[in-house]
C-alpha cells in the first residue's frame, strides 16, 4: 500500500478568497451568513444564506466567463491548490494524474438562467417576436456535473480518470475518500481532488425552503442564526464556494521534494439503509470506526474532529452520541467543532472545505470554534469549542465527518506526516 500525502489546499468560501484567509475566517469566529439577495428574499424573506467572499469570474481568464458558477469557483481553488503544491499543467506523468470531483447539484445557475429566460421570453408582450425555446448551445456542458472536473483535466493537461460524485452533502468527502484508494492502491500516484457547490438560486432556495431545514433568522444578529449543538438552533445556512487539494503517493512527492501538509491515513464509509433524510447512529459509527482502524490510530490519538454538525435537532444529537460511541473515555478530551456556523453548509463542497479546515488546524495548532455556541443543548456534552478559537494546541490527528442525505456516511482522517 501507498501512503497518500496532500501537498497543495486550494479554497474560495464565504470566509475567505483563498485557504489562507479562510482558515483565519473560521478562527475568528466571525460569520459570513447574511440574508438573502432581493431575487430571493422578494419570494422567501426569512432565508439566509452564506455568499462567497469575493466572485469568481473576475479572478479567472476570460474565457471562462460564461461557464457556470460552481465550475468557476472549481477552479479557483483547483489553480491555488496545484500552485501551493508546485505543479504545472501538463505534468510528465499526465496518465497517473486523475481529477476526482465532488458536488451535490452541478449547474445550478445555469438550470436557473435558463427557466428564467424561457419563461419571460414567452410572458413578456415586448419580447413576443423572439422564439423562447433559443438557449445558448453549450448549456447542457455548462450544467453537467461533471463539467468542473472536465475542465481542470483539460486545463492541466491531466490524462488520468476525470471522476464526479454526486453524493449530496458526503459528495467532496466521497471524492477524496476515492482518489485516495486510488493511489493507496497504486492505479495513480497524483490527484487533484476538488468540491465546488453554488445553488443560492431562487429554484433552488425554493425547493430546500420545503424541507424546513433551513435556520431562522435571529432577530438581532442574523450572522449568528445557524447555531450547531446549540439549545436554540434552528437549521442550517446554505453556501457557496470551493475546495481543492493535491493529493501524492508518497514516492512522487519524494522525488519531487515536495512540502508535505499532512498525511490523508484513512476513509470510512457506510450508507444507513434507512431513510433519505433521518440520520443513523450505528452507520455514522461504523464509518469513523473504519477510519480508525484503517489509520491504526486508537480514539485517543486524534485531537480534533470537524463535526458534520448542521444544527439540525436530530442531526446534531445523532453526531454526539455516534462520536460518544466510537471514542469511549477519549470523548470528553476530543475538541470538535462545527464550522458551518460560519461559512454555512455549501452541500457538495462541504466535505472537503471542513477537511481542508482540519488540516490547516493540524499544522498551526489552532482550532476553530463552533460560533454562537452561547447556550448547548445538554444532549449535546461534548468539548465543542465554544464561540472562541483555541491555540498551540498540540494536534497529531484530526478527523472530519460529513454525513449525507441519502444516508451515505464519510469520515476523514489526517495525521502529521513524519518522512
Amino acid at each position: 500500500m501507498n501512503k497518500v500525502l496532500i501537498t497543495g489546499l486550494g479554497a474560495i468560501s464565504p470566509l475567505g478568497a483563498d485557504s489562507r484567509s479562510t482558515f483565519a475566517g473560521a478562527l475568528s469566529g466571525r460569520s459570513a451568513i447574511c440574508a438573502a439577495p432581493a431575487e430571493i428574499g422578494k419570494w422567501l424573506p426569512q432565508v439566509l444564506v452564506a455568499p462567497a467572499a469575493a466572485e469568481p469570474e473576475p479572478l479567472l481568464d476570460r474565457k471562462y466567463a460564461g461557464i457556470d458558477r460552481a465550475t468557476q469557483f472549481a477552479l479557483v481553488a483547483t489553480r491555488e491548490a496545484m500552485s501551493a503544491a508546485g505543479i504545472a499543467a501538463a505534468p510528465e506523468d499526465s496518465r497517473r494524474f486523475g481529477v476526482f470531483a465532488g458536488i451535490g447539484f452541478g449547474g445550478a445557475h445555469s438550470i436557473d438562467a435558463l427557466y428564467s429566460r424561457f419563461y419571460q421570453t414567452l410572458l413578456d408582450p415586448a419580447l413576443a417576436h423572439k422564439n423562447p425555446t433559443i438557449m445558448h448551445p453549450l448549456t447542457v456542458p455548462r450544467m453537467m456535473s461533471n463539467a468542473a472536473a472536465a475542465l481542470v483535466s483539460m486545463g492541466y493537461g491531466l490524462h488520468g480518470p476525470s471522476n464526479t460524485y454526486s453524493v449530496a452533502c458526503a459528495s467532496s468527502a466521497v471524492a477524496i475518500g476515492e482518489a485516495f484508494r486510488a493511489i493507496r492502491h497504486g492505479y495513480l500516484d497524483a490527484a487533484i481532488v476538488l468540491g465546488t457547490e453554488a445553488m443560492l438560486t431562487p429554484g433552488t432556495m425554493i425547493a430546500w425552503n420545503a424541507l424546513r431545514v433551513m435556520a431562522k433568522p435571529d432577530p438581532l444578529d442574523p450572522a449568528s442564526s445557524c447555531r450547531p449543538f446549540s439549545r436554540s438552533r434552528t437549521g442550517f445556512v446554505l453556501g457557496e464556494g470551493a475546495a481543492a487539494l493535491v493529493l501524492e503517493s508518497e514516492a512522487r512527492a519524494s522525488r519531487r521534494q515536495a512540502k508535505v501538509v499532512a498525511e490523508l491515513s484513512a476513509y470510512g464509509c457506510s450508507s444507513d439503509a434507512e431513510h433519505l433524510t433521518a440520520p443513523s447512529v450505528a452507520e455514522q459509527v461504523n464509518a469513523m470506526q473504519q477510519a480508525l482502524d484503517m489509520a491504526g490510530l486508537s480514539p485517543a490519538q486524534v485531537q480534533y474532529l470537524n463535526a458534520h454538525g448542521t444544527a439540525t435537532d436530530a442531526g446534531d444529537v445523532v453526531e454526539t452520541q455516534s462520536i460518544r460511541q466510537v471514542f469511549g473515555d477519549a470523548a470528553d478530551r476530543l475538541m470538535v467543532s462545527s464550522t458551518k456556523s460560519m461559512h454555512g453548509h455549501l452541500i457538495g463542497a462541504s466535505g472537503i472545505l471542513e477537511f481542508m479546515i482540519s488540516l490547516m488546524a493540524l499544522q498551526s495548532g489552532s482550532v476553530p470554534p463552533t460560533a454562537y455556541l452561547d447556550d448547548p443543548d445538554p444532549r449535546c456534552d461534548l468539548d465543542f469549542v465554544p464561540r472562541v478559537a483555541r491555540h498551540a494546541c498540540p494536534i497529531d490527528a484530526v478527523m472530519s465527518n460529513s454525513f449525507a442525505f441519502g444516508g451515505s456516511n464519510v469520515s476523514l482522517l489526517a495525521r502529521r506526516y513524519a518522512a
